[in-house]
């Protein structure tokens, strides 16, 4: 009684927790099964001892067969047709053979003897390999092109440097540059920058070149011992030349 107690228990906890139908079929089966057992026992103390005992497995069979819509319901598969197997096998065929196909083109196109019986290999078209004299020649070619796109380069720098020189400027501060500026200051103003200044405004308001000039030889180039042959004193007058142009 106490297994039967004990199922009773299971059975009514597995219905609480919402248990799967198989949980519910197995607990039920059990407790059927000892119920049977125990009407078997009660029936073999009240009558003799031999007693054949038969269970009526068909009987619980019927029973649970109100839960096979509970069970789970097996896969169905389905045969594969003959010509979907057919055509299957044909595809596989045919897919083999253009593979042979083009594995006996690939050996062919690779190697082939020749009637002296020496085997001559092929990779596709061979290019011709360009020697040593060749390369060397190429890129004695390429400096020339090099040299010569440096001295177009050279040349047309030269020629637009000349060009600017005979370009008239209406104004010196704003003509001379940074470089050529320090390069005056410190070369024919004795670094000072405000003689400089004072120089350049005067040179701007003579009106013609002769006047600037007289004033350069006298001011300048007497006073702060300028040298004519001097390159930074030459490009000093052709910029004033400019001015007056």
């Amino acid at each position: 009684m106490e297994r039967i107690e004990a199922l009773i228990k299971q059975l009514n906890q597995q219905f609480e927790q919402k248990g799967d139908a198989e949980q519910l079929l197995g607990t039920v089966q059990l407790l059927q099964f000892e119920l049977m057992k125990l009407k078997v026992d009660s029936q073999q103390t009240l009558g003799t001892a031999k007693v054949a005992v038969v269970l009526p497995f068909a009987k619980i069979i019927g029973q649970a067969a109100g839960y096979e819509e509970y069970a789970p319901k097996p896969i169905a598969i389905e045969p594969i047709k003959e010509e979907e197997s057919v055509k299957e096998d044909e595809k596989l065929n045919r897919i083999e053979a253009e593979e042979e196909k083009k594995m006996g083109e690939s050996i062919e196109n690779l190697s082939v003897v020749s009637k002296t019986g020496q085997l001559n290999m092929f990779l596709g078209e061979v290019n011709d390999i360009p020697t040593l004299a060749q390369h060397a020649k190429e890129i004695n070619e390429t400096a020339n092109q090099s040299e010569s796109l440096n001295d177009k380069l050279k040349q047309g720098k030269t020629e637009l440097v000349e060009i600017l020189k005979d370009t008239p400027v209406k104004d010196l501060r704003k003509a001379i540059g940074i470089n050529d500026r320090f390069l005056y200051i410190n070369d024919l103003f004795r670094g000072d920058e405000n003689m400089y200044d004072r120089c350049i405004k005067t040179i701007n308001s003579f009106n013609i070149y002769a006047e600037a000039e007289y004033w350069i030889s006298r001011e300048l180039k007497v006073k702060l011992g300028w040298d004519n042959e001097n390159d930074v004193v030459k490009q000093f007058d052709q910029l004033v030349k400019r001015r007056f142009s």
